[in-house]
This record gives C-alpha cells, sequence and structure tokens, in this order.
C-alpha cells in the first residue's frame, strides 16, 4: 500500500460525524441538513432534456480533450462572462470530471519528485478545500497554509516565510471562498501576481462558486485579472464547475482553463488517468454552458434565501451576507464551534459544520475555531425556519 495514505486526515463529515457519536435529535423531528454544500434546487430542463437526447452515443468511447463543441462552448461562457476574455478552446480548455477530480490529479503533475530531500511545496488558504491537501500529500509534496482571517477572510500571504516561498511549486486560491463567500479582489489577484514573478510559482485558482453571486456583483475570475493587468496566461489556471452553478453535482461536469503548456501535460497525465466525460454528459455540459436563464433564476433564488435569513441571524450575531456563494460563515459569540454545532443538533435537529473542522493548526491558531459553515442550500422556508430556531436556541 501507498504509506502516503496513512498521512491523510479524515473528511470534516467524518469527523463531525465522530463528535455526534451518542448524541440524538429530538425524536420526531426530521434532520435539516445545512452543513454540506450539495445543490438541492431542480437541475434545469434544459441540461436533463439534452442529456437524455445524447443517451445513444453511450455507444461511443469519449475522447480526453472531450468534444470541440463542448470546448467553443467553455470558451464562449469564459468570453461572456469575463467581459471579452479570450480563451483559445483548441490548446487552453479542457473539460474534466468536476472541479475535485481536476484539482486533485493537476496536482499531481505540477509536483516534481524529491531528487535534494526537500519536498515541492503547495500553499493552501487555511480553512480550505481538503482535496487541496490530500492530493499535495499523495503527490510527494509539503503544504503549507495561509490563514485567511476576519474581516476579508482572504490569505495572508504575508505569514509564508521566505525559505517555504523558495520551494513552493503551486499556489491555491479559492475565489470566492469556501467556507467564507470572500472574493479576491483585482488588487489581491495583483499582490499575489507580484510574488508569483518573484517565485516563479503557478497558480492554480478555484472557482466553483463564481456564478453565486448577489446584486449584481460578478467576481473576478483568475485570468480576467491577469488579462486587466496585461498579463499573459503563463503558469495561471482556472478550474470551474457546473455542479453549483447549473445545479447539476451528479453529473461531474466542468472544465480548467489558462496556460496552454501545463495543459498539454495535464491532457497526457489524464490521458493515461482514464479521465474521458462521457458523450451525453457532454452534450448535456454544452447546454449548460450555453443557457444563463436557469442560472438567473438560481442566483435569485439564493438571494431571497439571504435576504430572508441574515436579518433573522442579525438579531443575535454580527453577520453579514458573503460577497457570493452559499455559506454562511457565523461566528460564535462564545467561541466554541463544537459545543454549539451539538447544541443545534441535539435540541432541533440542525446540521451545520463547525469551522475547526475545515482548518488546521498554525503557529496563528485555527482559523475556523469559533465559526460554523451554514449552507442554504435547503428551500427557502427550511432555512428561515432554521434560522429562527438558532437564534431562538441561542437567546
Amino acid at each position: 500500500m501507498n504509506t502516503l495514505l496513512n498521512q491523510l486526515q479524515p473528511y470534516p463529515f467524518a469527523r463531525l460525524r465522530e463528535a455526534m457519536q451518542g448524541l440524538a435529535a429530538p425524536e420526531g423531528m426530521s434532520a435539516v441538513p445545512l452543513h454540506i454544500g450539495e445543490p438541492k434546487h431542480p437541475a434545469p430542463k434544459v441540461v436533463t432534456d439534452a442529456l437524455t437526447a445524447a443517451l445513444p452515443e453511450l455507444e461511443k468511447y469519449p475522447l480526453t480533450a472531450g468534444l470541440p463543441e463542448l470546448r467553443q462552448a467553455c470558451a464562449d461562457w469564459l468570453k461572456r462572462r469575463y467581459d471579452g476574455l479570450t480563451v483559445n478552446p483548441e490548446t487552453e480548455i479542457l473539460p474534466v470530471l468536476g472541479s475535485r477530480e481536476a484539482l486533485f490529479s493537476f496536482i499531481q503533475t505540477v509536483l516534481n519528485p524529491v531528487s535534494d530531500g526537500l519536498k515541492p511545496v503547495v500553499v493552501s488558504p487555511n480553512p480550505f478545500y481538503q482535496i487541496y491537501e490530500g492530493a499535495t500529500i499523495l503527490g510527494g509534496g509539503e503544504i503549507h497554509f495561509a490563514n485567511c482571517p476576519a474581516p476579508s477572510f482572504n490569505p495572508d500571504w504575508n505569514s509564508i516565510p521566505e525559505d517555504v516561498w523558495q520551494r513552493t511549486r503551486l499556489v491555491l486560491v479559492c475565489s470566492p471562498n469556501n467556507p467564507s463567500g470572500s472574493v479576491l479582489q483585482l488588487e489581491d489577484w495583483q499582490q499575489l501576481f507580484a510574488l508569483q514573478d518573484r517565485y516563479g510559482f503557478i497558480i492554480g485558482s478555484d472557482e466553483c462558486y463564481s456564478e453565486i453571486y448577489f446584486d449584481g456583483n460578478k467576481p473576478i475570475g483568475c485570468l480576467q485579472a491577469a488579462a486587466q493587468s496585461g498579463r499573459s496566461y503563463q503558469n495561471l489556471v482556472m478550474f470551474t464547475s457546473l455542479s453549483k452553478r447549473s445545479n447539476v453535482p451528479g453529473m461531474r461536469s466542468g472544465f480548467v482553463a489558462g496556460d496552454a503548456g501545463l495543459l498539454k501535460n495535464f491532457l497526457l497525465y489524464r490521458t493515461y488517468h482514464g479521465s474521458a466525460m462521457s458523450i451525453p454528459v457532454q452534450r448535456a455540459s454544452i447546454a449548460a454552458w450555453n443557457d444563463e436563464e436557469h442560472v438567473s433564476a438560481n442566483r435569485r433564488l439564493y438571494q431571497e434565501k439571504f435576504d430572508k435569513v441574515i436579518p433573522i441571524l442579525k438579531q443575535v450575531f454580527d453577520v453579514d451576507m458573503p460577497d457570493a456563494s452559499f455559506y454562511i460563515w457565523l461566528k460564535i459569540p462564545d467561541g466554541d464551534d463544537l459545543a454549539f454545532a451539538k447544541k443545534l443538533w441535539q435540541q432541533a435537529a440542525i446540521q451545520v459544520l463547525p469551522g475547526r473542522f475545515l482548518a488546521r493548526e498554525t503557529e496563528q491558531g485555527n482559523p475556523g475555531a469559533g465559526y460554523v459553515r451554514i449552507a442554504l442550500v435547503a428551500d427557502v422556508n427550511s432555512c428561515v425556519k432554521a434560522a429562527e430556531t438558532i437564534v431562538s436556541l441561542y437567546r
């Protein structure tokens, strides 16, 4: 067995299940799952119709590089979404089986084997998506965390020591951020670009929440920030997905865009890895990327939830709308996020995720401790009722 597997830590939801062992919800109450970021809105008809119409194409082997029509649809979407951004669909776009799979496998392609005893470094935000850590460990790398403290909840790059920067191969960014919903602005990207110019690392930008924004405030993307700064896409790669945008997490469909050289090597890896997307899913993905009506409707539903839930929570908590995403990163006044989550489960069958499970201990502490992540994925009435119950219990 690969002994590196022994270094992997339990996933946050496994840690939550372990922490809740022996604790029961009130009898007769159904669980209100606000702990997992799984979209619950219906899959759009334009997508399901395209999927079923293409089912006869299951008899064909798909190409790892995907259909040219899919790559073109992705390029067209980038151009519409990011104010004229131009990406070559032949060399700068690669379909993937969702951002999770792509993030994991991409990290394997950019970490060099150890030759001098010093492992290549991946710098990650903290709190973070645990795939970043697992992929780094299994790729033979070393992970370093840049804490994301309040009030911005953006990574503190200044906390990374000089000797770590010198070994850094890849910096991972999540904007909009999971769990806080914070968004990097152009000046934040430019700060990171300056570090990139100094140390020569790759930037991998996880942008799977980019389409859940409010009041028309579209988050800027990594490639868009580069274009606005007069930079090329060299050593830049962005990851996106249909899961949150189009409520189809089960389709496992997304794409990667950016540096043509990096994507050429990534395609080589994926050819061996066996990660080609089935043709019916590609056809459905084309329909999804070409349609914005269902995405706007999706945003309106999330906006309604936040508009109703935030004022309720504000009665007793210091909380504001996130910049984007469907998460509330709720600060617990007494600081005990785990005790808070246990209380909600035992007294109201409400499931939230303690922030400490989404982060790692550092010299500056655990930046997730004292917060809980609430995913507003249930229907509007359930989210409102849960918020009212949380306020009542806290009082």
